[in-house]
């Protein structure tokens, strides 16, 4: 059967269809008809070409030339025939090809030896419709190319099990596609992660979980959610740059906080990996075909205002078994297969037994204003006369990474007492944020106007009347409140679930006790502000202290000792709240 294959020196040429699966669950039972007028197109070429099929396998054709000049005129005939074709379903086919001059041995079996793997090698580092030779082909053609076609330098690069690099040219031919995506090779590894100018505080133990999670094969959906300002970017922007030695195709980051349409997300990751929409192929498809066979971590930084695209992830996981996707997000995503992980605040110490010197500073929180309050003021430093005051603004600021650093910022200015006694507003204070970052970060203000705006109005209505409980709350009293106000308490429980699924709302589970509802402080004062712009400040402190008064004093009446002594301690911040407006309001005249 082989015995008529060219020796010597030959040119061989391997072919196959780019996205062949897609179009097959595109196609269906039409697909067979469409694989038959491709392979007869490229038949026709192999022969006016003089060329000598060695194998064929579904879509895929390796065929031997006796002369480089032919192979590369098949392969631009053959391009020129399936993009004038008429494909059906105004589908578009498309073939990459690679061709490589040597001198294979012919045995019973064909051709063998290193010059046919690197020749298959080229071919699958290319893009549909994209031509690729080696040196020793192009070398052969430099002089006299087929009319119509360049020549261009596409560099060295090095190809899987082959020992050494070596440059690779691509085709242009005239009145076709010449622009592709970056070749699939060893050194085409993705990584735009940004250098980073300080070094992350502390998060070993997070890091190390997450890592080990992005390792599990069922893991390939983690969503970081947190509250805005705790540092989820900047954690998963370590997490990809310590996880890149990990997968074939490196890593990419997709920024999508400039966006808020969910159709643009698809757009957004296919220009970040530089895959270009071709024809009428949907670029969706065009993503799947390019990451099928791709080792790929996507880092989508910032998908809380694109959650209606989340399904989109679901089907691009489903298209692209190597892919995995790392997210941050205030929202949970909710779709099959997403694993999430809470980022917390940072620890911060207890303000009535703080530990000194060296063991104080071993607190990430305190690291952190200390590596920032350097940065604006070299000199700074934690001496026992101010270390009380820093420890103070970092519990003031419930350990919040975006907090503390802004805070810092204001060194420059005030001492850290002085600091201190001004956190008493602190959204007054935190709004000195650098210019080079987005500006939802540039002030603590931003960050929570950027959450709050998310919400639906019921969402925001709900999330401005929390911000009246002191030291957290009971899901039943929540409910009164809205009794009281005249509103149905019915969506009050999907809407404290929606904000906990937002990072607006913590949950504080108690033994034996009744699920706690909890606001960080800073968030606290925000959703106050919203509160009082919106003039349901009153009303809403009215029936508040109402249910609180009626509270105190049903456990008056009820509770004894200890029983009544933890209650106290739990409603402590609540009960005074209320009794100060108890106290300044015309109702108790």
């Amino acid at each position: 059967m082989y015995a008529d294959l060219p020796a010597g020196t030959v040119t061989l040429l391997f072919t196959d269809i780019e996205g062949s699966t897609c179009l097959l669950q595109q196609m269906g039972d039409k697909y067979a008809h469409l694989l038959a007028d491709c392979r007869r197109l490229l038949r026709a070429a192999f022969q006016q070409w003089k060329g000598y099929e060695v194998d064929s396998q579904g879509d895929a054709f390796f065929v031997a030339f006796a002369r480089a000049s032919d192979a590369v005129s098949a392969a631009v005939t053959i391009q020129r025939a399936l993009a004038s074709h008429g494909w059906p379903e105004g589908v578009t086919v498309r073939v990459r090809m690679g061709l490589h001059t040597g001198e294979p041995q012919v045995s019973s079996e064909g051709y063998v030896g290193l010059d046919v793997h690197y020749a298959a090698r080229i071919m699958k580092a290319g893009h549909g419709g994209q031509v690729l030779l080696s040196q020793t082909t192009r070398d052969l053609l430099e002089y006299d190319p087929p009319e119509g076609v360049s020549l261009r330098n596409l560099g060295e690069h090095r190809l899987k099990d082959v020992e050494r690099p070596g440059h690779l040219f691509q085709l242009d031919i005239a009145g076709l596609p010449a622009g592709f995506p970056p070749l699939q090779t060893l050194d085409a590894r993705l990584n735009n992660l940004p250098a980073q100018s300080m070094p992350l505080i502390d998060r070993e133990q997070e890091m190390a979980r997450i890592c080990q999670l992005l390792r599990c094969a069922d893991v390939r959906l983690l969503t970081l959610t947190g509250t805005g300002g705790v540092g989820k970017t900047r954690l998963g922007l370590e997490i990809a740059a310590r996880l890149f030695d990990e997968f074939a195709e490196g890593v990419c980051l997709v920024p999508l906080a400039t966006i808020s349409d969910p159709d643009l997300v698809v757009p957004t990751i296919a220009q970040a990996l530089e895959v270009r929409e071709v024809g009428g192929w949907p670029l969706m498809e065009r993503l799947k075909a390019y990451l099928h066979n791709q080792q790929l971590l996507l880092f989508l930084d910032n998908f809380e205002q694109v959650l209606m695209a989340a399904p989109l992830l679901s089907e691009l996981l489903q298209g692209c078994p190597g892919l995995k996707l790392l997210v941050t997000s205030r929202a949970v995503l909710h779709v099959y297969g997403e694993h999430e992980f809470h980022v917390l605040p940072f620890p911060v110490p207890d303000l009535s037994h703080l530990p000194e010197g060296e063991a104080l500073a071993q607190y990430a929180a305190i690291a952190l204003f200390l590596q920032h309050a350097q940065a604006v003021k070299p000199g700074f430093q934690m001496t026992p006369a101010n270390a009380h005051a820093i420890a103070s603004i970092c519990a003031r600021l419930d350990g919040l990474p975006l907090a503390i650093e802004l805070a810092a910022a204001r060194v420059k200015l005030f001492s850290p007492q002085a600091l201190l006694a001004r956190l008493t507003h602190r959204l007054e204070v935190l709004t000195s944020g650098a210019q080079d970052v987005p500006a939802r970060q540039q002030t603590m203000r931003n960050t929570l106007a950027w959450s709050y705006n998310l919400l639906d109005a019921g969402e925001q209505r709900l999330f401005r009347r929390l911000s009246v409980f002191a030291g957290g709350c009971t899901l039943e009293a929540v409910e009164a409140m809205y009794t009281t106000l005249g509103d149905m308490a019915a969506p009050v429980l999907d809407g404290v679930a929606s904000l906990i699924d937002k990072s607006l709302l913590q949950k504080v589970e108690q033994e034996d006790e009744e699920l706690r509802l909890l606001m960080l402080e800073t968030v606290r004062e925000y959703g106050l502000a919203c509160l009082a712009a919106s003039g349901e400040l009153e009303a809403t402190r009215q029936a508040h202290a109402l249910y609180y008064l009626a509270l105190a004093e049903e456990a008056e009446t009820k509770l004894e000792g200890l029983q009544q002594t933890v209650w106290l301690e739990r409603e402590h911040d609540n009960l005074r709240a209320a009794k100060q407006w108890l106290h300044g309001s015309s109702f108790s005249h």
